[in-house]
């Protein structure tokens, strides 16, 4: 019965989580467009944010290993963010914008390993694609509404009142992480990463799944991170009316794609394996990218952004995923997500930076093909170099007897 409860008010926590995670990105590109900053200024303030996660996610996942806690660096993280979202909604001028992406991105290198963490204390190793689909789901739909009452809010008050609305957010979720309690009753088949022989990251670097699957995630985010925030830079610039509803709706329509199709990533992951689900995430990218680049009018923005539903639902699931089949008995379930975590911060900062710079100098079109490049080059290295990380044909492999010479 504490299970069950908990595990519905898991379900709350990641909803409420990605309400306060929503109100960043596509509305602080738009708030500082509004506020006369370049596209640029914008991609440089952004990867702001990225650095600070990068220089904190290695320590950060080590350091949720190591807590028997796990529920205390959420609730670090989630007032972290409140702070952040207070100090935009003070003033879009750059140090307030500067201490807020600082303090942002070192919150969430700590949220998403100790939400994982608390995914594995919940469940058994066997269901937990399931439950990363429903995390995964609970998260869509919370963005997905939280867009659109911001997106409101943004159009109907005024832009700063997106970050007030963020902070206000962040306290039912603290409310349900109260109510999480992940004490396996006695006898009940629990994977324990806190109990198991910890190897050191110079052990985890000679894992070649794991350095393959990072550098699909570094050009997953190059491709990735920078083509909403651009498309809503030049819908904020070239559009007049209904700027912040457009740009929610390219929040919301995703969000309900990944809502219905992370369960199904999650099953169809135990099923045929990692490989050919990740191939249909990433093939999502250059496509998408290709279509944002012929865009000319700000409404079709929508459609095209449905391509990211796939990739996100497939992204989501599969990076925790594939760090547990990665760090599996070897007690660095958290520093494994950390070390994808700063793969993706290296991706997304070259991603904003350069998209920005480049919007700037050679227009939004190259912009876009350099982004489609790059995921094309994430897609193609899953194809023909990522070896297959599932667990069971992991196991399979280890029951084999070695051949005799």
């Amino acid at each position: 019965m504490v299970i069950a409860r908990s595990l519905r008010a898991f379900d709350w926590l990641n909803f409420f989580v990605a309400n306060v995670q929503t109100g960043f990105g596509p509305f602080i590109a738009s708030y500082l467009a509004a506020n006369k900053w370049t596209q640029g200024e914008i991609g440089l303030m952004l990867s702001v944010g990225t650095i600070s996660a990068m220089a904190s996610q290695l320590p950060a996942g080590a350091v949720v290993d190591a807590m028997r806690n796990k529920k205390f660096a959420a609730f670090s993280a989630i007032v972290a963010i409140i702070v952040s979202a207070l100090l935009l909604a003070a003033s879009p001028t750059f140090i307030p914008v500067f201490a807020a992406e600082m303090l942002h991105g070192f919150a969430s290198c700590m949220l998403v390993p100790a939400m994982a963490a608390i995914s594995l204390a919940l469940v058994s190793r066997a269901d937990l694609g399931d439950r990363l689909g429903r995390n995964a789901r609970w998260a869509s739909i919370g963005s997905a509404l939280t867009a659109a009452l911001m997106g409101a809010f943004g159009e109907y008050l005024s832009l700063r009142s997106v970050f007030f609305l963020t902070a206000v957010l962040a306290l039912p979720a603290i409310g349900a992480l109260r109510m999480i309690h992940y004490d396996a009753p006695p006898g009940k088949p629990k994977l324990k990463p806190d109990g198991e022989e910890r190897e050191s990251l110079r052990e985890l670097l000679k894992d070649r799944r794991l350095l393959i699957f990072a550098a699909c995630v570094v050009l997953f985010h190059l491709s990735n991170a920078a083509m909403l925030n651009l498309a809503a830079g030049e819908v904020t610039a070239h559009m007049g009316d209904n700027v912040q509803l457009v740009i929610a709706a390219c929040i919301i329509v995703p969000q309900f794609i990944v809502a219905a199709l992370s369960p199904w990533v999650g099953r169809q992951a135990q099923n045929w394996g990692r490989r050919p689900v990740l191939i249909l995430g990433f093939c999502a990218l250059p496509i998408r990218a290709i279509l944002f680049a012929g865009v000319s009018t700000p409404y079709l923005l929508v459609p095209v952004q449905m391509l990211d539903g796939i990739s996100a639902a497939v992204f989501g699931v599969m990076l925790p995923l594939i760090a547990a089949d990665v760090a599996g008995g070897r007690g660095r379930y958290n520093l494994t997500i950390g070390f994808f975590g700063l793969a993706a911060g290296v991706g997304a900062t070259l991603s904003t930076a350069a998209a920005g710079f480049t919007a700037d100098k050679f227009g939004t079109t190259m912009s876009f093909f350099g982004l489609a490049a790059a995921g094309l080059m994430a897609a193609l290295i899953v194809r023909l170099a990522m070896p297959e990380t599932c667990g069971t044909h992991v196991e399979k492999a280890a029951e084999k007897p070695p051949v005799e010479a």
